[in-house]
């Protein structure tokens, strides 16, 4: 026999042993091997089971719910859009009833919304605080909203953090300048000129489009008296 063919006989042997080995440990822990796979069929098949018949259906209940609320909220009526009336609850009763849902989470964030416009700011930072979201442009809005809160209860570090975190994530031509100006004034309070007039200087290079930027220049005149500049 030759040495190629010695070499292919002793890799089938290897093979056939290591298959024989296989056979031998599956024969062996045949009982644990079946528990181990009806585990991961029930795991699979529970989890598929509580997205198809529990979460999606209670996901669509929470959304025709929140309805009702989002109508009272487009129209100011923020009392009723919290609350509910008698017929229809609102989003406090949402976040609470569906807080495993989609829906529940963003009634956490109007709750927060309708807080701060009835002037209720620490409920108003609490329901913003348990809000979470991947949307980036409504985290900014958020975190905008909770800067607007802190400024309202005089704690204007806290607002300035807020509003960074709103400015920071998401850099767009919509609620970027409005943030970056209510960061600028924010640090004016707290006699940081110069890091206000970096604030107003960048609203006026990179959004020089934006609403905010029609007026900034005068934003950026007075903080350049007050740092002896002018």
């Amino acid at each position: 026999m030759t040495n190629k063919e010695n070499t292919r006989v002793e890799g089938l042997e290897n093979v056939e042993g290591a298959l024989t080995k296989t056979e031998q440990f599956i024969e062996k822990n045949q009982k644990t091997l079946i528990i181990v796979l009806l585990t991961v069929v029930i795991i699979f098949g529970g989890y598929w089971a509580f997205m198809k018949f529990i979460k999606e259906p209670k996901e669509q209940q929470a959304l025709s719910q929140m309805f009702y609320a989002e109508h009272y909220f487009e129209i100011d009526s923020f009392a009723l859009a919290l609350n509910g009336d008698n017929n229809y609850p609102g989003f406090l009763k949402i976040a609470n009833n569906y807080s495993s849902t989609k829906a529940g989470e963003l009634a956490n964030y109007y709750s927060g919304i309708c807080y701060l416009h009835l002037a209720d700011y620490d409920m108003a930072i609490k329901y913003l605080n348990d809000f979470s979201t991947d949307d980036i442009l409504l985290f900014a809005i958020a975190n905008g909203a909770k800067g607007d809160a802190y400024m309202e209860k005089g704690d204007i570090q806290q607002a300035i953090t807020a509003y960074k975190k709103a400015t920071d994530k998401s850099k767009n031509d919509f609620t970027t300048p409005i943030y970056l100006k209510k960061l600028g004034l924010a640090y004016e309070k707290q006699n940081k000129y110069t890091e206000a007039l970096a604030v107003y200087n960048e609203i006026f290079t990179d959004f020089n489009t934006s609403t905010e930027a029609r007026t900034i220049e005068k934003y950026i005149a007075r903080v350049k008296i007050l740092l002896g500049e002018i």
